[in-house]
């Protein structure tokens, strides 16, 4: 986790803009609650980044600039709101700077099309948000058997063959039943999320 130290070294640290302004206190000291969300979002803000720009390498560098300016705006988060959305909107700033460096300067970016990207981020995070909500709550209308088949399914290193070998099942009929599950998981996170989003708000395929 990167800290004030690590900082005030940055190389970014001229850039200003809504998200980050001159000023930011780098002497203020996260709390608990805070580091626990910083440490909770690594993972989804990593895979957030990736999706906008493809290269694992490129995105490890961005997530690392964005923690640098997450920790330095930490007191400017507001307690009880969405870390994600909050800390989305950073990594959005730090992917066109990344892009501008890419393109050795030859990309600028007018504050109407960053504001543009940072609202998009911001209604995909919000999705991504609602349908991990959803998730959880379809999981539990699952039948005992079959949330046990699914966690199976998605346990670390397991394959529907070795599933089939732990339940002494046909491969086949394993495989079917994991399709089946799958299929009214889907089906009940797109219920569940319609029902908290705008009908304009996309829900997705894939579970």
């Amino acid at each position: 986790m990167s800290t004030s130290s690590d900082a005030q070294g940055h190389s970014g640290a001229d850039f200003v803009g809504p998200d980050r302004q001159a000023g930011d206190d780098t002497r203020f000291a996260p709390g608990d609650e805070f580091i626990g969300l910083f440490t909770k979002s690594q993972r989804r803000l990593y895979l957030f980044i990736l999706s906008q720009v493809g290269r694992p390498n490129d995105a490890e560098e961005i997530l690392q600039e964005t923690n640098i300016v997450i920790w330095r705006k930490a007191s400017k988060f507001e307690l009880g709101s969405n870390f994600f959305a909050w800390a989305s909107r950073i990594a959005v700033y730090e992917v066109l700077k990344h892009r501008e460096r890419k393109g050795r300067d030859k990309l600028h970016f007018s504050p109407e099309f960053v504001e543009s990207i940072t609202e998009e981020a911001e209604a995909i995070s919000l999705v991504y948000e609602e349908r991990r909500k959803a998730l959880a709550t379809c999981l539990e209308k699952l039948r005992p058997n079959d949330r046990e088949l699914i966690t199976r399914r998605y346990a670390p290193g397991k394959s529907g063959k070795d599933i089939a070998e732990t339940l002494g099942r046909p491969v086949n009929a394993v495989y079917q039943s994991i399709g089946r599950v799958r299929r009214q998981l889907l089906e009940c996170i797109n219920r569940e999320v319609k029902s908290v989003l705008e009908p304009n708000y996309p829900t997705g395929n894939e579970v």
